[in-house]
Parts: C-alpha cells; sequence; structure tokens
C-alpha cells in the first residue's frame, strides 16, 4: 500500500497540535479489538453494527453472515463507514471511509483466516472452504457456524481524530 497524502484538516476551528502520524493511526487499525460498521439500508436509513475486523496489507476485511443485515446493504450499495477508536476525553479515533469487497480467492482468504488466528489468538480458528470463513473446533473436529462471508475495505480516505486537539485526513 502506498503511503497516503496527510493533511490536518483545519476547516473545524483552530487545531491545537500537529496531524497524527500515519504510522499511528494503522497502529490503531492494526490493533482494535472492535470496529463499527455503517452501512445504508435499501430504503436509505442507516444502520451500524459492531463487529470484528482485521487490518491487513493496507485494507480491513470483516466477516459476516448472508442473511446479516449488513450484507442484504451492501448488496444493494457497497459504500461503508468503519470506525474505531476512544470514547474518553482524550485518544484517537479513527474513521475509514472505502467500498466493500466480497472475496472468494482461496489463498487470500487462507491468508486473512490465518491473520484471524494470529491477531485474535486462536478465538477465530476459521477454516476456508468454497470461498467461505467456517468457524471450526478442532478439538472437537467440527464446524461451529454456517458460512461467512468475508469483505474487505480498501480505503478511499481515513480520518484520524485526536479528541479535543486535530482531525488528519488520509488521502489514498
Amino acid at each position: 500500500m502506498n503511503e497516503p497524502i496527510t493533511k490536518l484538516d483545519t476547516r473545524h476551528g483552530i487545531p491545537l497540535g500537529e496531524a497524527t502520524p500515519w504510522e499511528e493511526a494503522r497502529r490503531l487499525l492494526e490493533t482494535a479489538d472492535l470496529f463499527w460498521l455503517s452501512t445504508v439500508r435499501a430504503d436509505g436509513r442507516p444502520h451500524v453494527t459492531p463487529l470484528v475486523a482485521v487490518w491487513h496489507e493496507g485494507a480491513i476485511h470483516f466477516t459476516t453472515t448472508e442473511i446479516a443485515q449488513k450484507t442484504i446493504n451492501l448488496c444493494e450499495n457497497p459504500h461503508v463507514i468503519l470506525t474505531t477508536g476512544c470514547n474518553q476525553k482524550e485518544g484517537l479515533s479513527v474513521v475509514v471511509e472505502g467500498d466493500a469487497v466480497r472475496v472468494t480467492d482461496q489463498d487470500t482468504l487462507e491468508r486473512l483466516a490465518s491473520v484471524w488466528a494470529t491477531k485474535w489468538d486462536g478465538s477465530w480458528p476459521y477454516q476456508v472452504r468454497n470461498g467461505y470463513f467456517y468457524l471450526y473446533d478442532e478439538e472437537e473436529q467440527r464446524v461451529l457456524t454456517d458460512s461467512n462471508f468475508v469483505f474487505t475495505v480498501k480505503p478511499t480516505r481515513i480520518s484520524a481524530f485526536a479528541t479535543g486537539v486535530s482531525r488528519t485526513i488520509y488521502q489514498f
């Protein structure tokens, strides 16, 4: 992934600090425990849901079932926003904008399953079959869930909000 163009956003008053370095925003994306995914329903109403995701090779990847509301929304409109960060007085929050694209390539899915297993210390033991993720219990040798779609969001724009200090925009 190419380094983004980084600039301090001064449209909302006078920033009290400098632009947040891309490395700091990227580190938050890599280590976040939870993201909030925003999609749009067919009738235009917003839909927001928390989910577990991974940042890998310059993109965010997440899973969902075929019947989930977010999947239904993504079939009609791939534009999404994912957010993560801090809800405290001080800290960093990051907003990722882009389009969600379903991943079905076996090699890519196997790499992503490995990333999930590493990041989450084995809590998400995905196996890959026929373009889907399946949670699998090695001990019991059985599939725990129905198939899961995997989506990738390559950011078109990322904003980092240093609470009470500044807003930085990373353009890709």
